[in-house]
């Protein structure tokens, strides 16, 4: 069977740069030891709160810190690598030495760490931009998901699996824990037009707005309402494990914006989850807005910005924009 290394050295050939494919390569080593402490948990020590709050105000598990530090370590001796930003970080990481080297590099180590602790699926996400000419600055990494050129994502569950693009497609890859080497399972996923899943927090009913409302309604009322057929939802509180599920069965994720926060537009971070979401999910056929336009067209304003996220299956996606534009 193929693994990472061999489809990554035949896609050389087909314009992957070496140092880029360096740069993955090192991703998913680190990736491994993060699986390692994953898997040991409450044996390892890295189990509970860190005791210490990220730049969104956010309470940090002992996960979170860990896996951010392995990732800037690991990342940094790579030599491709100009600098890097991360969810958990105020302001971006510069490598020393390293200002002009072609990539950046833009991370949440942790996704879904409030399951930490509860032994459900957890993982990282990841999305590489080419370090544009001029200064380094965090201006340097403000650029639209259209520029990534490559995203991807690890779960830690059952198998350790890493899903990962570089704008030819999605491929999924599996850890062989005997081997130690990821091992390709799942080449050119696609996402189903249509599906009969939703994931949502329902718990936030009473916040959204008209549209999000609307469509959830219709669902709801399964096949004696406007849709004509059931719907199941599922929820996993890990935007990587609900992608995951999308990825391999089809399905729609929302996490919209609400009323509790007008200035906020949504809760999901663009440049570390919904632009390395969206690129692989369009890669894979499937669509992703913040429910009025495409997310990877979104011009950032600013490293920590916030958005709505719809994404999945076209149909689904094509209709909540709808809503929002009617």
């Amino acid at each position: 069977m193929k693994t990472l290394q061999t489809t990554l050295t035949e896609a050389h050939y087909h314009g992957l740069d070496t140092p880029l494919v360096k740069l993955i390569m090192a991703l998913s080593e680190t990736c491994k030891g993060i699986s390692a402490k994953v898997e040991r948990g409450a044996m390892a020590g890295v189990l509970g709160a860190a005791g210490t709050e990220n730049v969104q105000g956010e309470d940090q598990k002992k996960l979170d810190v860990i896996t951010n530090n392995m990732l800037l370590e690991d990342l940094a001796k790579t030599g491709v690598v100009a600098a890097m930003a991360s969810e958990e970080l105020d302001n971006i990481s510069p490598v020393a030495g390293q200002e002009n080297a072609p990539y950046l590099v833009l991370f949440d180590p942790l996704d879904g760490s409030s399951n930490i602790d509860v032994n459900v699926s957890i993982g990282t996400i990841f999305s590489v931009l080419k370090r544009p000419e001029g200064p380094l600055s965090e201006a340097s990494f403000l650029q639209p998901g259209t520029a990534q050129v490559a995203a991807g994502y690890v779960v830690y569950g059952p198998q350790t699996q890493l899903v990962m693009t570089t704008g030819s497609g999605v491929n999924g890859y599996t850890l062989d824990p005997e081997t130690g080497e990821f091992v390709l399972t799942n080449p050119s996923m696609k996402i189903s037009e249509q599906t009969k899943e939703f994931a949502i927090n329902m718990s936030n009913r009473r916040h959204w707005f008209a549209p999000v409302k609307r469509y959830i309604e219709e669902l709801l009322e399964g096949k004696t309402g406007a849709r004509g057929k059931d719907f199941n939802m599922r929820w996993i509180a890990s935007m990587v494990a609900d992608v995951h599920r999308i990825l391999n069965r089809g399905g729609i994720f929302m996490y919209p914006a609400d009323a509790r926060d007008l200035d906020k537009p949504g809760k999901l971070r663009l440049m570390y989850e919904a632009n390395p979401m969206s690129f692989l999910v369009e890669q894979a056929g499937g669509a992703s807005t913040n429910g009025k336009e495409r997310i990877l067209e979104i011009t950032p304003e600013k490293l920590h910005q916030r958005c709505a996220v719809v994404l999945g299956s076209a149909e689904e996606v094509h209709l909540v924009t709808h809503y929002h534009q009617a």
